[in-house]
Parts: C-alpha cells; sequence; structure tokens
C-alpha cells in the first residue's frame, strides 16, 4: 500500500482506520495472502518496512542543484560515501520503512579496494558506451509482495574492484562495440569472490530477522570485513520554506550493551546481533549521516564524526574518525573474517520495536521463523504460478517476482523545494526557477513506488509503471491498483491533466498505457 503524501505520521504499531471487510470474500489461500488481505485491511502494517532503500541516489536530479542541470557530475559515485543526501539514501540489498526514516545495508571490505562496498557501482551516462550501466554481479533470489520473506545474492571479488579500469576501457569503446562487464576484467578468475547473502524474515509487521551468510568460492583461505550498518535519513539538515527541520534522531548503546535507535515517529528500535562465529564481540563502530564538508568542499563543519568515518576508521585505520561515546545517527558493527576456502559465516541480526521485543532474540524460535516464512513464500507462489509450468518456467517466473518485488523503492521529490533549496544551504543557482521541472511546481512524491530498476532508473516512469501494474497484480491487486491511481493523484498528476514522466523531464510526453494498464 502506498503512503499517501498528506497522511500524518503515526507510531509503530499503530495502523490506519481498518477498512471494512467486502461480503462474500473468499478465505486466504496461504499465509501470504492473509497478510496481503490484513494488509489491505489496515487491520496490519505488513508493508511499512521492505526493500524500499534505493540502489543508487547519487546522480539523480533529486540530488542536483548545479546551474546547468548535470546531474551525473553534480554529485557522482565517489562522493557518495562523503556527502549526505537530501532526497533519499541507498545500500546494497537493504531494507528501510516505507518513509526510509531508519535503514540498514550491509558494506564489505576485501582488504584491497580502497573504500568500503557500500552501494553499487556502475558509469554514468556519459562514461557508458550505451548510457548509464551499472557494473555489478547481484541478484534478486526470492521475495513475498508483504516482503515477509526476501533474499538476495551478491558477488564481491577477492582482488581489488576494478573500477578504474571499467571506466576506461568502457570509454574506449563506441556505440556499435558490447559493454565491457565486470565478468570481463577477469576479477572473478579462479573462482576468487565471495557470494554475499542477504535474507530478511519477518516475526510480525515490525519484527525483523536479518541472515546474512558470507561463502568463499575460492581455492584458498580469503579475509573479508563485513559491516552491517543501520543509520537514519538525515532530515535534521534541511528543511525548507514549508516545513521546519525535523528534531534529530540518535542511536547509542544501552547499559547491557544493546543498540537502540531512538526517533520520534519509529519509537526505539532495538538492533541486536548474535555473537557470531568464534563467539567473538564485533567492534562498535559510531558517527554521524552528515557530509564531510571539507575533503568535499573545503568548508567548515561543526561535527567530527562524518558520513565517511567508517570508510577512514576501517580502510585508514584512523580510529580517531568515529566517535568513542558509542552515540551518532550511523552505526555499524565490525566484523573481520578468514573464511577457507569452500567455508561460510553466518551472521543473525534482528530490529524489533523495544516494546515488543522478546526476552530472547535468537535461537530456535529465530529459526522457526525464517523456515516458515520461506515455505510459506514457497505455498503462496505455487498458488499464484500456473500448475502447468515447467520447473524452468516456474524458476525464472519466481525470480522474476522477486526482481518486481525488490524493486520498490522509497520516492522522495517536492519540487517547489527542489526549486527554491533550503533555507540551512546555500540558495541554488536563480536558472533553476525557469529550468527543469519549474512548471511542475505542485508535484509532491512521497511514497513507495515500483521503479524500472533501483540501480539505472531509481525513479519512477509512468509508462513503465503502467506495464509493471500488470505482473504485480498478479500477486498483489492492492498495490497494483493503488500504483495506478497514485499517479492521477492531485499532487502527482498536473494540473492540465498530463501524468508525470520521470524525474529528468517530468513534462516529457509517454505512450497512452496508463489507462490500458488499468
Amino acid at each position: 500500500m502506498t503512503t499517501s503524501s498528506k497522511k500524518a505520521h503515526r507510531p509503530v504499531g499503530e495502523a490506519l482506520p481498518p477498512r471494512p471487510a467486502r461480503p462474500g470474500a473468499a478465505p486466504p489461500a496461504t499465509a501470504e495472502h492473509a497478510r496481503l488481505a490484513a494488509d489491505a485491511a489496515r487491520t496490519a502494517n505488513w508493508k511499512r518496512w521492505g526493500p524500499y532503500l534505493s540502489e543508487r541516489q547519487w546522480g539523480t536530479v533529486r540530488e542536483d542543484y548545479s546551474a546547468d542541470g548535470s546531474a551525473w557530475s553534480y554529485f557522482p559515485h565517489d562522493h557518495a560515501r562523503s556527502r549526505a543526501y537530501r532526497w533519499g539514501e541507498d545500500g546494497m540489498m537493504g531494507l528501510t520503512d516505507r518513509e526510509c526514516r531508519l535503514c540498514f545495508s550491509v558494506a564489505l571490505w576485501n582488504e584491497r579496494d580502497p573504500f568500503l562496498k557500500e552501494r553499487l557501482f556502475g558509469l554514468t551516462n556519459p562514461q557508458g558506451n550505451h548510457g548509464e550501466d551499472v557494473k555489478e554481479t547481484y541478484f534478486y533470489v526470492d521475495s513475498t509482495p508483504t516482503h515477509s520473506y526476501m533474499k538476495s545474492l551478491y558477488k564481491y571479488p577477492q582482488a581489488r574492484f576494478p573500477y578504474e579500469q571499467l571506466v576506461e576501457e568502457n570509454a574506449r569503446r563506441g556505440k556499435g562495440e558490447r559493454e565491457f562487464e565486470l565478468e570481463d576484467t577477469g576479477v572473478f578468475g579462479g573462482g576468487r569472490y565471495f557470494d554475499v547473502v542477504t535474507e530478511y524474515a519477518k516475526a510480525s509487521p515490525d519484527d525483523i530477522l536479518v541472515r546474512v551468510t558470507v561463502w568463499n568460492r575460492g581455492p584458498d583461505t580469503a579475509r573479508i570485513h563485513v559491516l552491517p550498518q543501520l543509520w537514519f535519513r538525515n532530515r535534521w539538515s534541511w528543511g525548507s520554506v514549508y516545513q521546519a527541520r525535523v528534531a534529530r534522531p540518535h542511536i547509542d548503546v544501552s547499559d547491557d550493551g544493546t543498540v537502540i535507535a531512538h526517533h520520534v515517529e519509529l519509537g526505539d528500535v532495538v538492533f541486536a546481533a548474535d555473537t557470531g562465529p568464534g563467539g567473538a564481540a564485533p567492534e562498535m563502530l559510531f558517527t554521524e549521516n552528515e557530509s564531510n564538508l571539507p575533503l568535499l568542499f573545503g568548508a567548515a563543519t561543526p561535527s567530527r564524526h562524518l558520513k565517511d568515518a567508517f570508510h577512514s576508521c576501517v580502510v585508514d585505520g584512523r580510529t580517531d574518525a568515529v566517535n568513542p561515546d558509542l552515540t551518532g545517527t550511523k552505526c555499524a558493527r565490525h566484523y573481520a573474517f578468514e573464511i577457507p576456502a569452500g567455508g561460510s559465516v553466518e551472521l543473525r541480526m534482528r530490529l524489533v520495536p523495544a516494546n515488543i521485543a522478546p526476552p530472547e532474540l535468537f535461537g530456535a524460535e529465530f529459526d522457526r521463523v525464517f523456515e516458515s516464512r520461506r515455505r510459506e513464500a514457497d505455498e503462496f507462489y505455487a498458488s499464484v504460478i500456473p500448475a502447468g509450468a515447467s520447473a524452468d518456467e516456474r524458476a525464472v517466473s519466481r525470480q522474476a517476482y522477486a526482481g518486481l518485488c525488490h524493486s520498490k523503492q522509497f520516492y522522495y521529490y517536492v519540487v517547489a523545494d527542489w526549486l527554491a533549496g533550503d533555507p540551512a544551504q546555500p540558495a541554488p543557482p536563480a536558472s533553476r526557477l525557469t529550468g527543469r521541472n519549474s512548471d511542475w511546481r505542485h508535484l509532491y512524491n512521497r511514497d513507495v513506488i515500483s521503479m524500472p530498476d533501483k540501480w539505472e532508473y531509481p525513479w519512477y516512469a509512468a509508462w513503465d509503471l503502467a506495464f509493471h501494474a500488470l505482473p504485480l497484480g498478479l500477486v498483489d491487486l492492492t498495490f497494483a491498483k493503488d500504483q495506478l491511481v497514485l499517479l492521477t493523484r492531485e499532487w502527482y498528476m498536473h494540473p492540465n491533466g498530463q501524468l508525470p514522466a520521470y524525474e529528468f523531464a517530468l513534462g516529457d510526453v509517454n505512450p497512452p498505457v496508463h489507462a490500458w494498464a488499468a
């Protein structure tokens, strides 16, 4: 269910007034159908948390405050680890709530890369010989439509990630040549890579179990650093002419060693972790989700602990970059493993509101929930995919649905604020007021929306969304319908009746597929 841009915030656990049941409605076919029905009836908020974290917030129009609209160069990949975003967040195989307030994802380091692997790398539109192009190897493996179970796979090279080679070789190639991909660099040679599998299972709408399994697929023992990260989107630095800045939340460690994220709307959320392989407690790192202004712009900053502190601490050995008081708006558990050839390590974590946290966070019940949600996902898709499909057809369909479900993203773009700039920040150039999207000042987007892709196209496109609604309707008819209705609301649709096309040019003309999809 999408979130109306105009709704007031509700505390965790507090649902909208229930909708009346439809007369003669059939009983749910599976446990996942029951969750979908409860969410649609607003008796349980099963879709509050999901894979709504973008995989690329840098290089987007929303983050572009340049004079000439050069979105790709104004906020490049190299700035992303050090610069706080205005309109969203990004991470790898992550999770966030439907308003992108509290975010979780996993960062990695192979002791060879120049910085942590926190987000997917790719080429900008000018760099790629066929335009923008993600240069990573990753897979959406599974997801139910309520995200009661999700699974993804990322393949991380043990050798230095070939950032420069990918940029240089694709720049050399012309439009008539094939693209130069990560696999073409030979970085996966001899099976020397890690398979990083991230799984989520919901014990209840707000109780989220996390399992990260790292496999060494190479022939030799290899070291890897794994940093499960929890952070708040920076909503306190901006403000606007229409809205005051929000209060700064914080994450800290309680007396018993539990990490708790404190938020005025979400309440207190526990971020717990099992002891991990070997029983050793991980190193705890804390910093602020704020821009490194001295590094980026040579400007002063009131904070000593900045967004890129974990890079500085882990990669550069600068322990003074993190907060010794173990408090901030961004935290991580830092694990370092030596994994034998063919071996694996497993990390277990949990995100749960403090007021419903069970006495035992891990153990047999943790495993039981995971097994139940995986089985229920199997039962759900067995009822969706036609019984006569072959094993290959079923596998393709299942992963295609996983891709659709994982490609939901929190999308935030208020054109009037974006044009005017923020009172606490340098004023944007006057040319913006008559430039891109200046005739769409009514547009106020703050919803979970089906994206064409969360890296190459991390923004909705009206006709793509219309096409998505058809297969989405087979697994979640309420969400599909809400998506089509959303673009016709007065804070999306132009007063002249046009649907917004995409953020690079909201006024572009698209094929008339919306009514057909409806």
